[in-house]
């Protein structure tokens, strides 16, 4: 059992690398979760050493360990990360939350068939185990040797992990002898308990979905993200992509601002999304609607943005310098969006503003290169809106120069 030793030597030096890796994809996971709207309790470890040994020298003679690279190709779990479930039915946003965020190396489905172990009338653990990488093009450079670590994200319900784990402790580590007949059993109708909670959770947000549905008001944005999936469902052609929901908490604070929270008062900015949320996730469609309804709401977004990153100890939040330098753009932009809706009288069936795309196709008097100017800039402004890749500040200083001298260009222009 010499190449045990060295396994183990090894890896408490390496304790730290694993541990830090399994960090860094539980943060990944339950920031883009909860954001989403999926109710869950995501923790981390990495292996405990003194368990990993007994591990390790139970099965050596069974494995035939001939070298330590052996024992790390075998022990796939040195890095974990489990994901606890409020809602058993949210098990496909975390899927696409995995494969969106981490390269997913190998997947596995508990139970491995519907085939019963003897003397059990029930199937036991319930759960999906990925095995996943950070992506190294994703990380600061002080974490990117953390890519190379094999992570093992494990997904159940609540109670189903609470059940392994009694299940684990008792039938794997047992303290005085092996199990008695009567133990198996209590274990095995304890587990027939868990799946038939797990089959009550599932009606409660159903139920939960339903309340909402009958005009109450979204209580949080777990609520939302139920509804708005429930609702991309019927109006969306093909089911919501890898890119799901989006900021769901922005959009919940950001109507509760607006003082619509209510499934009637979301409807008509419902009805102009589409498909293809890979590009454009739903919390984002909707905000845009609520933007380009009435742009005076830009003052209330940002406060929104303001007040999120305050709460949040994400150390990459904006600073206060930052959030002025945006407010600046966004106010320079909606003048420009105001000068342009002014060139493009709306039409009569036109019960929501046109999105800016649309508008610059419509204003044949623009010249192309402005045009090819307001879409790039557009780009801009998607970003700082929706948090995804915000320029530096003297990029969106000079930004804001140009939005402000197209507008003055647009101006001067007769309809």
């Amino acid at each position: 059992m010499e190449i045990v030793d060295h396994f183990i030597a090894r890896y408490a030096k390496e304790y730290d690398f694993y541990s830090r890796a399994a960090h860094l994809v539980a943060q990944a996971l339950e920031r883009d979760l909860k954001e989403s709207g999926v109710r869950c309790i995501v923790t981390y470890r990495a292996k405990d050493i003194t368990r990993l040994e007994e591990k390790c020298r139970q099965r050596g003679p069974r494995k035939k360990y001939k070298t330590v690279e052996d024992i790390y190709d075998d022990i796939v779990d040195l890095a974990g990360v489990r994901i606890a479930l409020y809602f058993p039915g949210e098990q496909n946003q975390v899927e696409k939350a995995v494969n969106r965020l981490l390269d997913l190396t190998e997947k596995k489905v508990f139970p491995e068939s519907n085939k019963r172990s003897p003397g059990k009338e029930f199937s036991g653990y319930s759960a999906i185990h990925y095995r996943v990488r950070l992506k190294e093009r994703e990380l600061i450079d002080l974490d990117k040797r953390y890519a190379k670590a094999r992570v093992e994200v494990q997904v159940a319900s609540v109670l189903m992990h609470a059940w392994s784990e009694v299940e684990h402790d008792l039938a794997y580590k047992p303290l005085s002898g092996d199990l008695s007949e009567e133990e198996k059993v209590i274990l095995d109708q304890l587990n027939g308990l868990v799946i038939a909670g797990e089959m009550s959770l599932k009606m409660l947000q159903e139920a939960s979905e339903n309340r909402v549905a009958r005009n109450g008001r979204f209580l949080n944005h777990y609520e939302l993200a139920a509804y708005l999936l429930s609702q991309a469902g019927l109006i969306l052609d093909e089911p919501v992509g890898d890119s799901g929901l989006g900021r769901v908490d922005l959009l919940f604070n950001f109507l509760r601002h607006l003082d619509k929270e209510t499934p009637t008062d979301l409807a008509p900015y419902l009805a102009s999304l589409h498909d293809n949320v890979e590009m454009r996730p739903l919390a984002e469609q909707v905000i845009d609607a609520l933007l380009a309804e009435d742009p005076s709401r830009y003052e209330h977004f940002n406060s929104v943005q303001v007040d999120a990153d305050t709460a949040s100890l994400d150390p990459s939040s904006q600073s206060a310098r930052m959030h002025q330098q945006i407010g600046h753009f966004l106010t320079s932009w909606v003048e420009l969006e105001e000068s342009l809706r002014n060139l493009s009288p709306t039409e009569g069936d036109e019960r929501m503003p046109l999105p800016i795309t649309r508008l610059l196709n419509r204003l044949s008097i623009l010249d192309a290169e402005t045009r090819h100017e307001i879409d790039l800039l557009r780009r801009v402004r998607n970003n700082v809106v929706h948090g995804r890749d915000v320029p530096p500040s003297g990029y969106l200083a000079e930004a804001t120069d140009r939005v402000q001298a197209i507008t003055e260009r647009v101006r001067q222009i007769r309809p």
